[in-house]
């Protein structure tokens, strides 16, 4: 029997707090880091979806998804197109709750601005906005850390100076 691979989507989580631009992360219990708002992708929904959930669920905000544009497939018959994330990767998960064996997490990555700075529902874990010179100094993985560092000087540019998304085509992902 092969690897069992579960779906699951994370958020590059940016807002506008206090004149600056700021990334919000979760207080993860299990792992006991800061991360990523992110978390399994449900059945009847899409990844972008559960990435806008997880926002809601684990951050108490609503989000707007940053998506690359690749413009529209000509002639293909679809009804309405799916952001797609900014990266896509496979991690190894050791067991937990889900899953009481090793497998492996195909993680959606996306960007997205936050409609406000303040939870409009309260946060499922502990959130908390973070300018990109605190990351340094915070526990979390190097995969954030490396992908906050690539994002934070482009979101000025991808979310538009008024802190909403740019239009469509004009993306730098």
């Amino acid at each position: 029997m092969g690897v069992i691979k579960h779906a699951t989507a994370s958020v590059f989580l940016f807002g506008r707090v206090d004149g600056g631009w700021r990334l919000g992360l979760i207080r993860h219990p299990r792992f006991g880091r800061w991360m990523l708002p992110g978390g399994h992708v449900e059945p009847g929904e899409n990844p972008a979806e559960a990435a806008l959930r997880e926002v809601r669920e684990e951050a108490g905000l609503a989000a707007t998804l940053l998506a690359p544009h690749a413009g529209s497939l000509p002639g293909y018959p679809a009804a309405a197109r799916v952001p797609v994330p900014v990266w896509i990767t496979e991690q190894d998960v050791p067991p937990e709750r889900r899953l009481a064996s090793a497998h492996v997490h195909v993680d959606h990555l996306y960007l997205a601005v936050a409609g406000s700075a303040s939870p409009t529902t309260d946060p499922e874990l502990p959130f908390r906005w973070y300018a990109r010179e605190e990351l340094s100094g915070l526990e979390m993985f190097p995969d954030t850390r490396g992908g906050a560092e690539l994002l934070f000087p482009l979101i000025e540019e991808l979310a538009g100076p008024a802190g909403q998304p740019a239009s469509a085509g004009t993306s730098k992902l």
